[in-house]
């Protein structure tokens, strides 16, 4: 029986420091929960307030627009992924037609419009969230909130007595 061992005492020493250093990374992942947890919340109720509306520019304004899901990165993202996916497809083709002229250009063509169309089924849902968005923030402007109404109605009834 060799030094080659499975129990020896560098294998022991490897496996020390393993275990050690998961039970470092578990307290770590505990303490990151909670500091996440704490931040976030004041976050949300300092930095998101609605009140901060308008309020910052720059990095900041685009940070607290990103933040409020005001900005969509969503798009961004898959026009992207589109690009990639149909410059891959339109390449992987033309290595195709060294072996199948006929598969390489299908896959040309309908590789391309099938990716095509799924993008803009996609991108059908990002627009209709951003008009949706939109239709509600100009509805805002034209009616007001109902507790404007009340102080509204109050004031011209103060005004008539």
């Amino acid at each position: 029986m060799g030094s080659s061992s499975l129990y020896s005492s560098n294998n022991l020493s490897s496996l020390s420091r393993t275990s050690s250093a998961m039970d470092t990374l578990g307290v770590w992942s505990i303490i990151a929960l909670v500091i996440a947890v704490v931040g976030g919340i004041a976050l949300y109720f300092t930095f998101l307030n609605k009140k901060n509306d308008g309020k910052w520019t720059g990095f900041l304004g685009w940070l607290y627009n990103t933040l409020t899901f005001k900005n969509m990165i969503v798009e961004t993202i898959l026009k992207i992924l589109y690009l990639v996916i149909a410059i891959f497809i339109t390449l992987y083709s033309l290595g195709l037609i060294a072996v199948n002229i006929i598969l390489a250009l299908g896959l040309l063509v309908i590789g391309n419009i099938i990716v095509r169309v799924c993008y803009e089924f996609m991108l059908l849902a990002i627009i209709t969230c951003r008009n949706t968005s939109d239709i509600n923030s100009k509805l805002n402007k034209i009616i007001p909130d109902k507790k404007e109404d009340k102080e509204t109605v109050e004031q011209t009834t103060t005004e008539q007595q």
